[in-house]
């Protein structure tokens, strides 16, 4: 894809690869956003109201890591994607199949599965990116360190 600029220091074909990269997380992350949103309205039972209050914010930064992750796209002189045609359309991990009404716990633990995929992916990338555009990597570096920290608390309410 010939884009209207390059960024200093990267010619055509590592930016097309770095743009490429960057579209497969940001499809997962715009999708981590809306699977969260998804278990907050819908989780229920004895630790409804901290899951539910836990969930939220998590949705704001995932959604924050998705605008980060356009804004290099953008940067790059690329065309971010963010529709759900486009999501289905990189998707190349497992789906969340959790619906409807159910135990914090149920919804924990799918949310932990889904992270896990989501947590390999994105280092998948980083590995990618590495030699391409130390400051790509680093972005989703900082996208993973939030991802795990947040793992690390639903696995915490998961612990009995």
């Amino acid at each position: 894809m010939v884009k209207n600029f390059l960024s200093p220091g990267l010619d055509q074909a590592s930016s097309d690869k770095i743009v490429d990269i960057l579209l497969s997380c940001l499809a997962h992350e715009e999708e981590g956003s809306l699977v969260l949103k998804h278990a907050h309205w819908n989780v229920a039972g004895p630790s409804f109201i901290g899951v539910h209050e836990m969930l939220d914010p998590e949705v704001d930064s995932v959604r924050n890591m998705a605008d980060e992750t356009a804004e290099r796209i953008a940067t790059l002189g690329g065309a971010a994607e963010g529709g759900a045609d486009f999501i289905l359309s990189r998707r190349n991990w497992k789906p969340f199949e959790l619906k409807g009404r159910q135990d914090t716990q149920d919804y924990l633990k799918a949310l932990v599965d889904y992270y896990a995929e989501f947590i390999v992916a994105e280092r998948n990338a980083i590995t990618q990116l590495d030699d391409l555009d130390v400051i790509s990597s680093n972005i989703i570096q900082d996208h993973v360190q939030e991802l795990e920290h947040f793992n690390w608390f639903m696995n915490s309410h998961l612990i009995k």
